[in-house]
Order: C-alpha cells, then structure tokens, then sequence
C-alpha cells in the first residue's frame, strides 16, 4: 500500500511514522525542510520538498499510483484544495483532510471527502468527561445525531445481556472489548467484569446509556 501524506507538522510526522511501523511505503511533502529533517535519519519513507498543491511535487512525490492521501498542512484552505485535486483530478481512492473549522469539514464530508475535525473531537471528549463521566464518546456520525461511545461495564450489569441495554432506534450494542480482544456479541453473549462495550446512540439517548450502567 502506498500513501501520500501532505505536511510534516506534528500529526503528519506522526502518522508517517505510524504508518511506516506498519510497513506501509510512504511518502511525504512538505515546502519546510527542517520540518522534513525532524523526522530522523532513520525514517524509512521518502520525502519530498515541494508546496503540496503543486502537481509536479505531487506528481514526483507518486500520487498517480498511491492508494490513499492525507492532507494535513497547518491551511484548512490547503489541506481541502489538496484534497479535492486529488479526489478529483488524480483519482485517488482514499483521500482525508484535517480541517479546524467544524462547518468545513461537514461541507467537503458530502463532497465524499473524509475529513478530520480536531476541534469537533476535542469538544465532544470534553463534554464527554464533563456530563457524561462514565462515558468515552469516540466519534460522531453524520451531522452528531449518532454517536459511537465506549462504557465500562459496572458491577451491576455483569451477568446481564445485550437485550437489556438495546433500545430499538435508540441503542444498539455492536462490539465487546474483553481481555483486549474485540468481538461481535450474540443475543445470548453476557457481559462480564472489565468488559468495555462499544455501542451506538442517538445523540439524546445518551443519559439512557449512563442509567443503564450506572
């Protein structure tokens, strides 16, 4: 698999080198060369010094055989034109872009480009941890109606199973974390102590999830 990441600011470098740990062939542009020499002597990808909406960096970088491109300059402006011109004019299969401002993101997501909202996920963890305690919101689906949240299973729901927490339209348990494996349960699947459920809710359900496990 080969990916293209445009920016090596810290998200960049990090998810290049992530990727890279997982023996993915990949690339980087990025027009600061200091920002491209952080990465160290011993990253394994290939670096190209180059504005990343220019297409010849883009092409020299490979974007005509990568399989996925994550723009993610410090520019919402240039992370959506990277991606748009290479969802458009390159073909690319799989392109993602951070981009700050919520209202962005949402726009260019219905454009079918998969967008990365730091400040929608910080907002959502915080209130999170400041209503919901007991729950870890991990992302919002669509436009926030939906929400994917992990609970810990408490004392009282142990020996319990997925029917009494399932609220048809509302919430929907779909993954099980037991011993650090993750599972699809069955109606007859109980949960146990230090099980971490992950479920689906509608956004104003979400007081029912806490009741339930309280």
């Amino acid at each position: 698999m080969k990916v293209l990441i445009i920016g090596c600011g810290r998200v960049g470098s990090g998810l290049a080198k992530n990727l890279v740990l997982q023996g993915v062939d990949v690339a980087v542009v990025d027009s600061d060369p200091a920002a491209l020499a952080a990465l160290g002597p011993n990253f394994k990808g290939k670096t190209f010094n180059g504005l990343g909406f220019d297409h010849a960096t883009l092409v020299e970088a490979g974007i005509e055989s990568c399989d996925a491109l994550a723009a993610v300059t410090g520019s919402d402006e240039a992370n959506l034109v990277i991606a748009r011109v290479a969802k458009s004019y390159f073909r690319v299969p799989r392109v993602s872009a951070r981009v700050y401002e919520p209202e962005k993101a949402k726009i260019y997501r219905r454009m079918g480009i998969q967008t990365i909202s730091p400040v929608t996920l910080g907002i959502e963890r915080m209130t999170s941890i400041t209503i919901y305690s007991q729950l870890q919101i991990e992302r919002s689906i669509g436009a926030g109606q939906v929400v994917l949240v992990d609970v810990d299973v408490t004392n009282s729901m142990i020996g319990k199973h997925m029917h009494d927490i399932n609220l048809p339209g509302e919430i929907q348990v779909c993954a099980i974390t037991r011993n650090g494996k993750t599972f699809l349960p069955d109606p007859a699947t109980s949960f146990q102590r230090g099980d971490i459920v992950h479920l689906l809710c509608i956004t104003g359900s979400k007081d029912k999830v806490t009741k339930a496990f309280a």
